[in-house]
C-alpha cells in the first residue's frame, strides 16, 4: 500500500491523473501526516529531504571537521554517544585532521595557513564548508534547526569546521559558505565539538518532533 502511495504522490508531482483506489492526495502535509503515523523511519527521510521532489533516499551528509584527537577520555566518550545517536537520522561523520608537528618553530599565521591547507584539502568541492567562528552567528536551538533544515533542502552536504587554537587562515574564511557561533563566551577546542554534536543530535530531535528539547 505504501508502495502505491509513493507511486500516486510522484504521479501528483508530475501533474498526472492518479488511479481511482488511491485517495487523492492534496498536499506533502497529507503524505507526511500518514508515514509518520505507519512508517516513521520513512517519514523521517521523506520530511528532511524535502519531499518526493527529490530522490526519496536522502544523501546528504553532514561532517563535523576538527584539528587534533580528542584527549580528553571522558569527552570523548560523550561525543562518540552523540555520533551514535546522529547516525539514527543522517549519515554523520566526525573528521579529525591531525595536529601539526614542530609547531614551535612557526609562528601563529604560519600555523593558521597550514592548517587550513589541510582543513581545505579535507572538504569535497560540493560541500558547503560551515566554520564555528567567534565572528558567526548565533541561533537558539530551535533556529539551528531551521537552519539546518533549509541546507538539507539545498541538497548539498555540509562540513562544519572546529579549527585550532589560532582559529582560520584567510584562504579557509574565503572558502566558507557561512560562520556560526555558539556562544560569546570562550571554550576550549575539544570542548566544542561535544557541544556541537548535542546540538546536531538536538536538531534533529526538534525536526522529528521528538520529546528531547523543552522550551
Amino acid at each position: 500500500y505504501v508502495d502505491v502511495m509513493f507511486k500516486a504522490a510522484r504521479k501528483r508531482d508530475q501533474g498526472k491523473a492518479l488511479p481511482n483506489q488511491v485517495p487523492l492526495l492534496y498536499s506533502d502535509a497529507a503524505l507526511l501526516f500518514f508515514l509518520q503515523r505507519k512508517f516513521v523511519y520513512i517519514a523521517k527521510i521523506y520530511y528532511l529531504c524535502g519531499g518526493f521532489n527529490r530522490n526519496i533516499y536522502c544523501s546528504m551528509k553532514i561532517t563535523l571537521l576538527v584539528v587534533g584527537k580528542t584527549t580528553d577520555g571522558q569527552l570523548e566518550a560523550l561525543i562518540s554517544n552523540y555520533v551514535k545517536r546522529l547516525g539514527h537520522y543522517i549519515p554523520f561523520t566526525l573528521q579529525v585532521i591531525p595536529e601539526l608537528k614542530q609547531t614551535k618553530s612557526l609562528t601563529t599565521e604560519q600555523q593558521k595557513v597550514q592548517e587550513g591547507e589541510l582543513i581545505l584539502k579535507a572538504v569535497p568541492a560540493s560541500a558547503d564548508l560551515i566554520l564555528l567562528d567567534e565572528r558567526g552567528k548565533e541561533y537558539t536551538s530551535i533556529e539551528f534547526s531551521a537552519y539546518i533544515q533549509k541546507r538539507m533542502s539545498a541538497g548539498r552536504d555540509i562540513v562544519f569546521v572546529v579549527g585550532g587554537p589560532y582559529g582560520f587562515s584567510e584562504a579557509v574564511y574565503n572558502r566558507a559558505a557561512g560562520m556560526i557561533s555558539l556562544s560569546r563566551m570562550t571554550f576550549s577546542h575539544q570542548m566544542v565539538r561535544l557541544f556541537m554534536v548535542e546540538q546536531l543530535y538536538r536538531a534533529m530531535t526538534i525536526l522529528n518532533g521528538e520529546p528531547y528539547h523543552h522550551e
